[in-house]
């Protein structure tokens, strides 16, 4: 799979839920589960209900993604 599959959008974290799993709230009123990039994790970025985010997703299974960003 390349980047050209993705498909990133914006979104804002509704509910953050156990192991790691964010339930975010994108921006054309979809509901995704999401999870935190490595490097997320590596720079140790926290993550609040009501952030908003940029998620990476693919275009096979668009309920599921992965948190690229955190917007100030």
């Amino acid at each position: 799979m390349t980047s050209s599959d993705n498909v990133k959008i914006t979104g804002r974290v509704e509910e953050v839920c156990r192991a790691g799993l964010f339930k975010v709230l994108a921006a054309n009123g979809s509901t995704i589960t999401c999870h935190l990039s490595g490097k997320m994790r590596k720079n140790d970025i926290k993550l609040v209900a009501g952030d908003s985010v940029e998620i990476e997703m693919s275009v096979y299974d668009l309920t599921k993604g992965r948190i690229v960003y955190r917007n100030r």
